[in-house]
């Protein structure tokens, strides 16, 4: 349908120019992330054009640096989120809410500014974690961790896009509990709804929705996704210029596409939490693609790459990027199998910039809303998985429950640290309640076993195979002497039953060897060594002889700078427990015969 160039609309001439060249469409074969950008960057509190800013440099600098080949990096919702809060509390809307034209450019430079800044931060905060070789630390965000935080950010996207779906200008809250309160000043506003942006919403929904469910289940038909976010864009911007919506019905929209560069407030508390989210999820995404497709990533030169790619498109006033979820997959779908996928798009972008802008001047900003709810489709769903990780981890289970509820009830950045904090204490609780289980020789084999888990073993009266499948450490410690006292018959823990697998039969006759399976001690600190120590200390005083396996180099060098030699000999350490048994037998049948009991 041609557009015209001018109208005029009550005495007010209208123009729109558009560049006489035909429109630019996407290659066929790869989707566009400008529509998402620029709804997310109402996500962070700037003008949509900086958006396409982000859609544009990072991807450039990540094809040259990073090593995901189907990665598609760019604007994220969970990190926009997280700095729209970061922004909106740096720069605040004034309480007086009427601003002027120029007040509400110099705003919006402020914002602008203050978000390019936390970029800047991120991407300074990652090239230092690069420099100190800290890719590891991705690993500190589970998996649990990941998709609880971007579930619970959804819904903080959802609920922050409704005053623009319902066309009620209000300001953004921020801080703990801001869902709940946007959700209460979003009702105590819903009188004063626009009409004619709640019919805007509801038919960009009606087109947006139908569409992502088509791509997702016709994936495989599809010769490439279906363009709906750019025919809505298209679209809706047309039938806004055409009809006057933003004069005749106060609907907002995008408006002219300002500029400006960055400056460095105060932002390293908010660029910490930003610079993890960006690593662990563009880390995790990249590992997920890699092992599916056969080749390796350097997680410390993805580092790099996101350090880089934030920090210089921070100079040309991008905010935070990192990978994207939505648009990898479309990547990966439409048959993208390198960095220079990334290229294509970037070409899009760029056409936006130079010749396509105005064509968005017109975009009602509840258009976009609808984009940034539809494309949180993914995160919702991952709810999904909670029934299946209950049966699987409820440990797990609970991690993601908890992360979940901090981040929906908090905020983002408090949620993540909660998540993190809680998921770590799991880790330390598991420690501190391992079984040390007692081994018996399975009949007929070489094989030493758990004594739960067999049904017939062999077991030999005085002498005790025991192993501890845990880190020994300060925390760990206590535990550890409690339960060798309990099997040995040492001190006072042989007057308690803590949580052991054993026969009552099996302490029947007085232990006079004791064989301590190390395998399962993946190391050990000084004050677990200390420990190790004391009970060959008290071991020999007892007259039981003390026989180590299977310690691994590190939890022995340990042992040995402790003092251990000084309390037992060289041949008291063995690389198998087979070994060390074989040499408890040869000690037992010297001071007696050899009788085995067998147990059922």
């Amino acid at each position: 349908m041609p557009v015209p160039a001018s109208k005029s609309v009550g005495g007010e001439k209208r123009s729109w120019r558009v560049s006489p060249q035909p429109l630019t469409h996407t290659p066929k074969t790869f989707p566009s992330t400008t529509p998402p950008g620029m709804a997310f960057a109402l996500l962070t509190s700037v003008p949509p054009v900086f958006g396409l800013y982000t859609s544009f440099f990072p991807v450039l600098i990540y094809t040259l640096l990073g090593t995901g080949r189907h990665l598609s990096t760019g604007t994220f919702a969970v990190l926009s989120l997280m700095t729209g809060s970061a922004v909106e509390r740096l720069v605040p809307e004034p309480l007086s809410g009427n601003l002027s034209g120029i007040e509400r450019e110099q705003l919006d430079a402020q914002r602008v500014g203050a978000a390019a800044a936390v970029a800047f931060g991120s991407g300074a905060l990652m090239l230092g974690m690069f420099a100190l070789q800290l890719g590891v630390l991705a690993t500190f965000l589970s998996e649990p961790v990941v998709k609880a935080l971007t579930s619970g950010a959804a819904l903080h996207v959802l609920v922050s896009q409704l005053p623009s779906l319902l066309g009620v200008p209000l300001p953004r809250q921020i801080g703990c509990f801001a869902l709940f309160k946007t959700l209460a000043a979003v009702l105590t506003a819903l009188p004063r709804s626009s009409p004619a942006e709640l019919t805007i919403s509801a038919l960009s929904l009606a087109l947006l929705v139908p569409v992502k469910e088509l791509n997702v289940r016709f994936r495989d038909r599809l010769p490439t996704p279906i363009p709906g976010e750019i025919a809505m864009v298209l679209l809706a911007s047309v039938l806004c210029f055409t009809s006057s919506l933003d004069t005749r019905y106060n609907v907002q929209i995008v408006g002219l596409l300002p500029g400006g560069l960055a400056e460095l407030p105060r932002i390293l508390a908010d660029s910490l939490p930003m610079a993890l989210v960006t690593f662990a999820v563009s880390a995790s995404l990249a590992s997920i693609y890699a092992d599916k497709y056969s080749y390796t990533i350097d997680s410390n030169q993805e580092l790099l790459a996101h350090g880089v790619s934030n920090l210089v498109s921070s100079l040309f006033s991008c905010f935070p990027n990192s990978a994207t979820l939505a648009t990898t997959s479309l990547l990966v779908d439409a048959g993208g199998n390198t960095q220079l996928a990334g290229l294509f798009s970037c070409m899009v972008v760029l056409s936006v910039l130079l010749w396509l802008g105005p064509l968005f001047y017109y975009l009602p900003k509840a258009v976009l809303a609808c984009i940034n709810i539809s494309s949180m489709r993914q995160m919702f769903f991952q709810m999904r998985e909670l029934p299946q990780l209950w049966r699987i981890s409820r440990v797990d289970f609970a991690v993601w429950m908890v992360t979940w509820v901090a981040v929906v009830t908090l905020s983002v950045d408090l949620g993540l640290a909660v998540g993190v904090v809680f998921s770590m204490m799991t880790v330390v609780c598991r420690t501190q309640r391992v079984q040390c289980l007692a081994l018996g020789l399975a009949e007929g084999t070489e094989l030493y076993r758990p004594l739960r888990e067999s049904h017939k073993l062999l077991q030999v009266p005085g002498l005790c195979i025991l192993s501890y499948p845990a880190p020994l450490y300060f925390g760990t410690r206590g535990q550890f002497r409690r339960v060798l006292e309990w099997h040995l018959g040492l001190g006072e823990g042989s007057k308690e039953a803590p949580e052991i697998d054993a026969s009552p039969d099996a302490a029947a006759e007085p232990v006079r060897v004791v064989v301590l399976d190390c395998s399962g001690v993946t190391f050990a600190d000084a004050a677990g060594a200390r420990e190790v120590v004391q009970l060959a200390s008290r071991c020999r005083d007892a007259g039981i002889h003390l026989l180590l396996a299977q310690c691994n180099a590190s939890v022995l060098g340990t042992l040995t700078q402790a003092g251990l030699l000084d309390r037992v000999t060289p041949e008291q350490l063995f690389v198998s427990v087979q070994d060390a048994a074989a040499h408890a037998l040869e000690r037992l049948e010297l001071n007696g015969p050899k009788t085995c009991t067998v147990w059922v």
